[in-house]
Order: C-alpha cells, then structure tokens, then sequence
C-alpha cells in the first residue's frame, strides 16, 4: 500500500516537503532564541560557538529578517499541509470508486 500511494501520487514528496520545512522552522527559531546580547545598534548578536559574552567574535543578527523567514517557512508549511491533505483525499476517493 505505501508503495501505491508513493507511485500515483505526490504524498511522500509533499511529506518529505513537510519534514523540511519542519527542520528550516527549527533553525531560525532556534537562532531567534539564542539572539540573547543587545547590541548598541539595536541589533541582537548570535554568539560564536565557544566564543565569551561580549567578544567581537559575536555577529549579529538581524532578528526582523529571521521572523520574516519564519513567516515565510509557516506559509510554505500551511500550504504544503493542504497540498498534502488534498493529495490524501484524492487518494482515498479513488479507491472507494474502485
């Protein structure tokens, strides 16, 4: 069965489309959360691995940039999610007709 479905229609590439778009959410999120240092610019700087508060090593980080991508990245969810969805229903409808 999951073979089936894989062959006539678009569900596991929307799935894996899912799944990505999942990771991508993660990474700014997370790079949102860890934008903890207020810069004197009003900026946020993300630290370096193993780099000390307040080092130059930090660089900033534009956090209207990163919620805009996070906007983004949900639209791109939301709709993958329908396309998904629709992909099922269709799948279930062709095989009540059989």
């Amino acid at each position: 069965m999951f073979g089936f479905i894989g062959r006539v229609s678009s569900a596991s590439t929307l799935k894996d489309a899912l799944d990505v778009s999942s990771q991508r959410t993660r990474v700014v999120a997370d790079r949102v959360a860890r934008a903890s240092l207020q810069l004197p610019n009003g900026g946020f700087a993300l630290p370096e691995a193993g780099a000390p508060a307040g080092s130059p090593e930090q660089g900033p980080i534009d956090l209207e940039a990163e919620m805009v991508s996070l906007a983004d990245e949900q639209l791109r969810y939301e709709a993958t999610a329908k396309l998904l969805q629709k992909a099922y229903q269709n799948i279930r409808t062709s095989m009540r007709e059989r």
